[in-house]
């Protein structure tokens, strides 16, 4: 099905009843990449000045009147009609308008909420399997609805896919009311769950899910088929409805997906494959190597035996470096017999030791090293780091070693997510990856109007000495705003730095929750009182949270809620998501940046000393917040090169097969 053709998913196209899922086109040529980046600028000159969604928008709004007026039963009758026409015969002109009037008025008779126009157009933007922009606050839970309710009805499979569970959950339960009044079936996909309790859910019209749950049971799939001897005749017996086949595989395919969160799921994600692996048998003399390996890391000295880049996460031994590992390896067994067998694991060894710190990338509870999501700041129990990374890790944590593992298949965001016949998505900050979203996945970004005007205020950047100074700026600019009886959010990017503000909040006297990996669990409490009068909220990695922070109407009079920066994060797409955490949907509130000249990202630029020799001078501060930002403009870019390397990768190595017929 190409997008070319059509505005939006006419039906469930023939192609889909034989090929469950699309073929990735092959990469691209310079001079076709030259051309398709030229197509991608004319898309957003064209949704700019002659957006489709102006004609669709006054069409349905013309039939709130009529459908109001309708009886339950006589509403109902009108859905079904609907149903048998796109079912039949896809969406038109014509039937498009009339499903998104009907989901509409749905909606406010089951949910107690109507569309806006502003969710209208999001809805809209999606059903023709684009981007849509919509600020934070503007609800896009109930836009997904529009799309999805839509392409259901036309008998497509959706799968709504968020960031974690606690959000797949509450989407799910809220929006069902509406769902069920329709006629379609719901389920949203947990972690714990037995396979079979999995297939059931995919086989809904409906399944909420999250990205990592989705990819990794897609894998699951594969390895299935990839065991089968005879995966062609396997293959033509699932399509014939073979049940003794359909009790292995889970999915059935990929039709429609609508991606929340879609810049973190689809590039700050994308940097790391989904993989999935098995157990090594392991020994004592494998323990006893990683034992030797960080013994002999800790004795190396920087710049003498190796070279650190700090700002590259880069290490390398120098020639001193290697004859050390030399001298300290001659009679340690027979793994140390290779030579570069025995470079790299020491190599391995000092990333461990440098690179990966604990309260920052992981947690060490209940006597295990549990990796923290960069992304979201949430404990993943269940993941490890590859190539012995994590065993290195444990070693040097001194808890016990857990089996290594050997990769059995993986697959990349981009190269899956690419293989939906229709895609969608939405996000509240996809303004700068514009161009990677067409490159990568076709898809336009579409910016999408509030529905109420922008109250957000920004105060002057602050940038302080130490970092002990720019701790109490924090502490004291929180408590400033509660004497105001506002709200305040503190974002942090580690564990540990939002447990040293609270502890310069109590030394204040300052009443504050803290959110961070080790309070996962109550994450949802605590941020839906986090805009109640006097109350601090120190969060990590705030962006994707989901849950909204509801404004106690004293605040709302004092100024609304309050938002401190205390460090630029990887990407200024993830500082907005925090920003837009404030001022949502009408309320007001404000945005402040609170840095330090010790901060990484100014120590690992290269013109640090020369900042902090101008940094006495007013001019010198301003100058220091400028080059920070230009340093994270940078690694964005690194980001985007990785993401590209990824793809390129995955593409050459191709272990993941489609469940296409052409694959197979």
């Amino acid at each position: 099905m190409s997008k070319a053709s059509s505005l939006f998913p006419s039906r469930l196209p023939s192609s889909l009843l034989w090929r469950p899922e699309q073929s990735v086109a092959k990469p691209k040529a310079w001079y076709e990449r030259t051309v398709h980046l030229l197509m991608g600028m004319g898309q957003r000159w064209y949704w700019r000045n002659r957006s489709p969604v102006n004609t669709y928008l006054p069409l349905i709004k013309a039939k709130d009147q009529e459908l109001q007026a309708l009886s339950e039963s006589a509403l109902r009758i009108r859905v079904q009609a609907l149903r048998q026409q796109v079912l039949r015969h896809g969406y038109c002109q014509a039937t498009l308008p009339e499903a998104f009037a009907l989901i509409r008025e749905v909606a406010g008779r089951t949910l107690g909420m109507r569309h806006f126009d502003s969710q209208l157009r999001g809805g809209l933007v999606m059903f023709m399997g684009r981007v849509a922009e919509m600020a934070t606050g503007e609800g896009k839970t109930l836009t997904a609805t529009l799309p999805a309710a839509a392409a259901a009805l036309a008998g497509i499979p959706v799968h709504v896919i968020t960031v974690n569970d606690y959000l797949a959950e509450r989407d799910a339960e809220e929006m069902q009311p509406l769902y069920e009044w329709l006629g379609l079936t719901l389920g949203c996909i947990q972690q714990g769950m037995s396979p079979d309790e999995r297939r059931a859910i995919y086989a809904c019209d409906i399944a909420y899910c999250t990205n990592k749950e989705l990819v990794f049971d897609y894998l699951k799939d594969h390895l299935i088929i990839k065991q089968s001897t005879h995966s062609t005749y396997r293959h033509s017996e699932r399509l014939k409805g073979n049940k003794d086949f359909d009790q292995d595989l889970m999915l059935r395919g990929l039709h429609f997906a609508i991606v929340d969160e879609a810049d973190s799921v689809c590039m700050d994600e994308a940097r790391t494959p989904l993989i999935i692996s098995g157990e090594i048998q392991h020994n004592e003399e494998q323990e006893r190597v990683y034992h030797q390996a960080v013994m002999i890391a800790r004795q190396l000295e920087v710049d003498t035996h190796f070279e650190k880049n700090d700002r590259l996460r880069f290490l390398q031994l120098t020639e001193k470096g290697e004859h050390r590992i030399d001298d300290m390896s001659a009679h340690m067994g027979t793994y140390w017999v290779g030579r570069v067998r025995r470079y790299e694991i020491v190599r391995q060894a000092l990333t461990a030791i440098f690179f990966f710190e604990r309260d920052r990338h992981y947690l060490v509870r209940d006597g295990k090293v549990q990796i923290i999501d960069e992304h979201t700041g949430r404990v993943m129990p269940d993941r490890t780091w590859e190539r012995g990374l994590h065993q290195l890790i444990e070693t040097k944590e001194g808890v016990e070693i857990t089996a290594p593992r050997e990769t059995l298949a993986r697959i990349s965001y981009q190269k899956f997510f690419r293989r939906y016949h229709w895609l969608a998505g939405m996000t509240g900050t996809a303004n700068e990856v514009v161009n990677e979203f067409w490159q990568i996945y076709d898809l336009p970004v579409i910016a999408i109007p509030t529905h109420h005007p922008l109250r957000r205020e920004w105060y002057r950047d602050t940038l302080c000495n130490t970092e002990d100074e720019k701790l109490e700026a924090v502490a004291e600019a929180a408590r400033c705003q509660v004497l105001k009886g506002r709200s305040v959010l503190v974002g942090t990017s580690t564990v540990g730095a939002s447990e040293r503000i609270a502890e310069r909040l109590q030394a204040l006297g300052v009443d504050h929750c803290v959110l961070n990996a080790k309070q996962d669990a109550e994450e949802a409490e605590i941020v839906a009182e986090a805009g109640q009068p006097g109350r601090v909220t120190i969060a990590t990695s705030m962006a994707g949270r989901g849950t909204d922070i509801k404004l106690h109407a004293e605040v709302e009079v004092a100024g609304g809620l309050h938002v401190i920066l205390t460090e630029l994060q990887e990407a200024s797409r993830i500082d907005r998501q925090l920003a837009g955490r404030c001022a949502r949907f009408g309320d007001p509130g404000s945005v402040e940046l609170i840095l330090s000249l010790e901060d990484e990202w100014l120590a690992r630029a290269w013109y640090r000393n020369w900042v902090l020799g101008v940094s006495g001078y007013s001019f010198g501060r301003a100058l220091a917040v400028r080059l920070m930002r230009r340093a994270q403009a940078k690694l964005e870019r690194r980001h985007s090169r990785i993401r590209h390397q990824l793809l390129q990768a995955d593409e050459r190595e191709g272990e993941v097969l489609a469940f296409t017929a052409g694959n197979l």
